[in-house]
This record gives C-alpha cells, structure tokens and sequence, in this order.
C-alpha cells in the first residue's frame, strides 16, 4: 500500500491528550521523585473542580506552579498513578528534572470535576457574586493553591496546545497577581472565524464530524474514562462516505440522532450570531498582567487562526505586558510532538522542535517563574520555510514587510502589474463532483495536506491556475495573505477557496523521509489555502445573496505565512470552489446550508475577472533581499 494510504487518525481526544500519550523517559522516576495528591478544589459558586497535584519530595527549597487546565482527562487517575512526565509535553522530563509542583485541572463539567461544560466558555467581563467564567475558575483555584500547598514561591504559570491553550489564554484575563507566565499554544480563538470548525463562515465538516462523535457524546462527569465512541466508517474513504451521506441536516438525521449537544448548537447558529460572538476569545484579554508566549504552528491544521489573533489582542490591550510569538514550521503541537525537521514532503533542514525544547519554553517559564537567567526571546522569533531559517522580529507582522500584490492574468499567469487587457476564467461547480482537499484521502483528516503537493487537482477543469514565471532572485513573504477576487456565478451563493503555491523546479533533488510517494520535481508545495464563504462577504453576520451575473467583489484575509520562496521556484495561485470533505460543499443557493436537503445542491458556473476594472489578486508582505 502507497504510504499516502496510510491511517491518519487525528482524533482530537487522542491527540490533544497530552498528559499521557508520551514515551517514557526512562532515567526519571518520576515516583521516586514526586508526591501525587488528588482534591477537590471549590470554586465561588460551590462547584469542585477534581485537581492532581505533584510535588517534589526534596522540600530544601521552594518550587513555583505550573498549571494545565483540560477538557480531556488529567489521566492516570488515584494518587499511585504517575504518568510518564510531567509539564509541557515532549516525551521527557525535562521540566520534572529542572523542579516545579505541576498541577492539573479537568475543567469544569469534564470528566471527574462538576458542574457543566460549555464549549470555549463565553467570558463575563461583568462577573457577579457566584457567576464564572474560565478566568474566574482559574483565579479561585489559584487562591487556594497558594493556600494548601505547601512549599511554593508563591508564583504560578500556565500553559497548554489547543483547547487547553484557550483555557490558557482566557485563565489570564485579569490575571491573578500570583501568574507570572503564561504559554497558550495552538490556542483556539474563534471557531466560526478561522479555528477548527468553521473557516470564514464555511463549515470544517471532517473536524467537527469527528471530534463531536467522541468529545460530545461521551461518558458523563464525574467519570475517569477517557476512551470516547470512535465512529467506525464503512469503508477508508470519507470523500466517499460524506458524498454518499448528502446534505449537512443528513448527519444528524442519520448518524447523530441529535444526541450531540453541540452539534445541535452548531446546526442552530448557522450565522455569526451572539452564540458564536461570546465564545470568541480575543476581544476580551484586558488587564493581563503575566508575561505571556503564544506558540502557533505555520501548518496547523485545527487552528492557524486563534494564536495569531490572541497574540494581536494581547499586544493592543496590554502594552505594558511582555508578550512574545513563536511561530515555527509545525503541525498542530508539532513542537513537542515531533523533531520539527519535515512535514509531509517538504523538509525543514534542522530539528526545530529540538530547537524549540533547548532554547526556549523551559528557559521562559524558568525567567519568570524562578529568576534564572534571561531566555533572550525577542518579540517575535519565526522560521521561514522554504530558507529554513529563524528570523527575529520586533513585531507580527513584521516591519519592513512591504505588501506587494500578485495579479492573475490570462492564460494562466500571474505577475506584480495590474491585467492591461480584459480577461475571465470560466468553471463549473458541481457539488456532485467537489474538489477533494487531500489526495491521500481516508477517514481522518490528514495533516499533512497543509504542504502537499497540488498536482493532484491542477489539470481538474474546475481548478483555476496562476503560476508567475521563474523567480531570479529569493522571495522572502511574510505575513497574513490577502484575497482579492471579482467573481460572477450563476447560483445566488457560492464558495472560494485560493491557494498560495511554492512550485519547485524540475531538477529539486529527491529525498528518502517522504510521506507520498509523487516526484519533488516540480512539486506544487501548499504555502497556504483557505476556503470563504460568499454569502457573508457583508459581513459574518449578515448573509447576503449574490445576483446572477453581477460581477462581485470577494475580500477576505487568509492565515499568516512566513515562506521564502527561493530563486528558481515559481509562485503559483489556485482558485477554486470546494474543498471537501475538509469544508462541507455549499448547495450554491442562498439558504440556510445546515439545513439544505439533497435536492437543493446543484451546479453553478463561477467566472473569475482579471481585468483592469477587476484585477482580481493575492497580496502579501514582502521582506527586502
């Protein structure tokens, strides 16, 4: 079987646990070293979150906090089970050996702490008496560890990847005087936005099936399971099984019989309403008073969106507060849950996580949790693929990052002038034949396809192709991306999705550690794509049909990128009108998706303008040579 075929499961209980699912380090005894003991801690309104505290048996000196809150189980459960690390993932024990007392938190209404659970809890900026929020929860848990633990320094940090790097980011808001550090990596930001379930209003359909069949429906709290149902599917193709299944409502008609809370509410907010609007994190980061370090993937697949935005929130709110970007070449967690030298095809030269774990988060908490030294970190420190270099930066995005603009032009190309000519590219949408997002399709949602090559659907009849002649010197993009599209269709909605290319040239060397088996030759490397949602090109919260034939102007802002593309590549964009089953497919009438049935999807013919009227583009910054 072609390694591309190979299983990816990339279910989020599993691989968002990241208190457990790591190798032993096998020179730490972490028992012999470590006392565990388990509480329950009360919070304002008489609600107990379940809580493991491990403490160091030499008490000749005193030890400063670090805390996980998590929505996935603090496993091993009793207070003679151990796990094999403790701190921030990475498969050792490098912050157990340094000395810390690490306390763990399920939150509330998950697994053995009480209360109710709600999903990326909406923040109170006017709490009352008993009411709470994660900042609240987080504040009297503080309280009452500086309370009844014993041999502490009095300072506290924070940290966790994805749902717990929301629960990181939003514990700090007003922050306790006793947190002095705090690390949200991979954090949720906004999940209609541009995190994990929705992108620009269109729904991430293989994410949200997924995670939601488990996350959801599992066991009730209090419980000490963490094994969640795993849907089976029927086959190792959910191109196949999503376009088998038909329309969206179909889901819950079929498989969840409603019996997911939050898929019922994701089925009931089809806008960007108040439901979504007060579970978005970034507008509520005021009086932060930690020093703070949002670590993001360049290639997160779950959520590229949220730590870019937190780490911007932070900085406008609190500009007294220290607050520092990593961003380097990885997956979702791929700092500590892989060396960091390739992703998919594409290598990265160096071990970046390696990088990461020597240079970086160990020596952060140590400065401001214990005084040691000076982890030297500069405002922003990212790698740039493509060079494979860290570069230092006083602020995201960049200063001298220069927006240059890339026009699509006809018969294929695409330059830095504005078209001279007239021009239109034609195609039909059927969502009866969408445009898969992945060549190595099967049930999970691989992570790879962040950098995989593009050549599987670039000769498809529905995949419009921009390619720039040969670069003769490097071109160094910084960044967010920025898609400026002049579109007419025939339906009265439809969807678009630009791609941001790095094609290689003919003669790229081969390599052996490859995840698909296509030449690097002339290989399309996916920089960046994203996928919007046309009705709300007004506005998130005000949909709003197209007119037929009435050319339209589409704008939105794509993820950050920080890529060199080297001289002899060339730079290419993709235009096209489904993703699937990344996104689900848009019926391409102007209606309530989640509600469509099987007869409303139908075809439309979509024209893209290039024109000195409508000079349809992508505009990036740039970095001087």
């Amino acid at each position: 079987m072609p390694k591309y075929f190979k299983l990816i499961i990339l279910f989020a209980v599993v691989t968002l646990n990241v208190n457990i699912a790591a190798a032993s380090d096998g020179d730490y005894d972490l028992k012999a070293n470590y006392t565990k003991q388990e509480y329950y801690i009360p919070m304002r309104d008489g609600t107990r979150l379940f809580t493991s505290i491990y403490t160091p048996k030499d008490d000749s000196i005193k030890y400063p906090i670090l805390m996980k809150r998590t929505p996935y189980s603090l496993e091993p459960y009793g207070v003679n089970n151990y796990p094999d690390y403790l701190g921030p993932n990475g498969g050792d024990n490098r912050f157990a050996k340094d000395g810390y007392i690490f306390v763990y938190q399920d939150v509330r209404g998950k697994n053995m702490s009480e209360g109710d659970h709600r999903v990326m809890t909406p923040h109170n900026d006017n709490k009352k008496g008993t009411e709470n929020d994660e900042s609240s929860d987080t504040y009297d848990t503080v309280e009452w560890l500086l309370k009844n633990v014993k041999n502490h320094n009095g300072k506290v940090g924070i940290f966790g990847i994805s749902y717990p790097g929301f629960y990181a980011a939003a514990s700090i808001i007003d922050t306790h005087p006793a947190i002095k550090a705090a690390s949200p990596q991979a954090p949720m930001g906004d999940i209609f936005i541009g995190d994990d379930f929705h992108h620009n209003g269109a729904f991430f359909l293989l994410d949200a099936f997924r995670f939601f069949r488990g996350f959801d429906q599992g066991p009730k709290n209090p419980t000490k399971e963490s094994k969640r149902d795993r849907f089976e599917f029927s086959y190792d193709d959910s191109y196949r099984f999503f376009l088998e299944l038909g329309a969206l409502s179909n889901v819950n008609d079929k498989i969840f019989h409603g019996e997911s809370p939050f898929w019922n509410d994701l089925m009931a907010h089809s806008d960007y309403d108040d439901y979504w609007k007060s579970r978005a994190i970034a507008p509520h980061l005021h009086n932060i008073t930690a020093n703070v370090m949002t670590v993001i993937g360049s290639y997160d697949a779950e959520d590229s969106y949220g730590g870019t935005t937190i780490y911007h929130s932070i900085e406008e709110k609190n500009p007294k507060t220290t607050n520092t970007l990593v961003r380097g070449p990885w997956f979702h967690g791929g700092w500590v849950r892989s060396d960091g030298n390739f992703l998919g095809n594409v290598p990265f030269d160096v071990k970046t996580s390696t990088y990461y774990k020597e240079n970086i988060d160990l020596k952060f908490f140590n400065q401001y949790l214990k005084g040691e030294g000076d982890a030297n970190l500069p405002e922003v420190l990212a790698f740039y693929s493509g060079e494979n270099e860290w570069r230092k930066h006083d602020q995201w995005p960049p200063a001298n990052a220069k927006p240059l603009t890339f026009y699509l032009q006809n018969k294929g190309g695409l330059t830095n002038m504005k078209p001279a000519t007239d021009g239109a590219d034609e195609y039909v949408s059927d969502p009866a034949n969408p445009v898969p997002y992945t060549r190595a399709i099967t049930n999970g949602r691989s992570r790879e396809y962040m950098v995989e090559d593009q050549r599987f659907v670039a000769g498809r009849p529905d995949v419009m192709v921009y390619q720039s002649d040969i670069l003769t010197e490097d071109m160094v993009l910084s960044g967010p991306v920025y898609a400026d599209l002049f579109v007419t269709t025939t339906g009265t909605d439809a969807d678009f999705v630009v791609k941001v290319i790095d094609v290689f040239p003919d003669d790229f060397p081969e390599h052996d550690n490859k995840y698909m088996d296509v030449p690097m030759g002339g290989y399309q490397m996916l920089v960046r794509g994203d996928i919007f949602r046309g009705k709300y090109r007004n506005g998130f919260d005000k949909p709003e049909a197209f007119v037929p034939g009435e050319v339209t102007n589409i704008k939105y802002k794509m993820p950050d990128i920080s890529h060199t593309f080297k001289q002899g590549h060339r730079i290419m964009i993709q235009v096209q009108s489904s993703w699937f089953p990344l996104a689900d497919r848009n019926p391409q009438k102007f209606m309530n998706i989640y509600q469509a049935k099987d007869e409303d999807y139908v075809k439309a013919t979509h024209k893209i303008l290039h024109s000195a009227d409508y000079p349809s583009s992508v505009t990036i910054g740039r970095i001087p040579n």
